[in-house]
């Protein structure tokens, strides 16, 4: 990856800190940026999405600045469940995000947040990021469908018993853990994953 340790300079960022956000080692950055090393292309891809470059740019250099074009996502008030994201007419505004996060046919949306249960993290009017998916990792915050309503926001824990308990940071609200029984016959269902959060002053 002949411009890493150039991207990672211009961001003021260590090896270890980068090899951190990269999953790999501190001693495996440095093989990358010195060509001793190549990287697999799930490294080189997630470090030229971390970047906002192309992978042509990271691993070749040259006089493009390898910046890629921006895209347009929604932004909904509610996401119901059950329809498809192109079929939702409750389009309240638009965000852009880097094309590259979109590689591999990823889908996003953004969802404008409603009510206080994700206080103070998430403020009511606030704008998440969100990634179309239906799996995710205990502890990610999620848009998750319950009874097949609009889609709430929700920190997830899953159970190794197959339950989810759906998380608010607000103390005043209390959680709410669904046995596997329940996650399969309401059912409970993951929309997505929120993978940044915008507000506005």
């Amino acid at each position: 990856m002949k411009m890493l340790r150039t991207l990672r300079k211009k961001s003021g960022m260590s090896m270890k800190t980068l090899g951190e956000i990269l999953g790999v080692s501190e001693g495996a950055v440095s093989q990358y940026e010195t060509g001793k090393r190549q990287a697999d292309y799930e490294t080189t891809l997630r470090a030229a999405e971390f970047f906002g470059v192309t992978v042509d740019y990271l691993l070749r250099g040259g006089d493009d600045t390898g910046v890629k074009d921006v895209l347009r996502i929604p932004v909904m008030g509610s996401v119901p469940a059950g329809v498809p994201l192109e079929a939702i007419e409750d389009i309240i505004d638009w965000e852009e995000i880097p094309a590259s996060m979109a590689a591999g046919g990823k889908e996003f949306f953004g969802l404008r947040v409603k009510g206080d249960s994700m206080y103070p993290q998430f403020l009511d009017g606030d704008t998440v990021i969100v990634r179309k998916q239906q799996e995710c990792r205990t502890g990610d915050v999620c848009v998750v469908y319950v009874n097949g309503y609009d889609a709430t926001l929700k920190r997830v824990q899953l159970g190794g018993d197959g339950s989810i308990t759906l998380q608010p940071r607000n103390p005043e609200y209390s959680p709410r853990t669904y046995s596997p029984e329940e996650v399969a016959s309401l059912p409970v269902q993951i929309c997505g994953v929120v993978v940044e959060l915008r507000r506005k002053i």
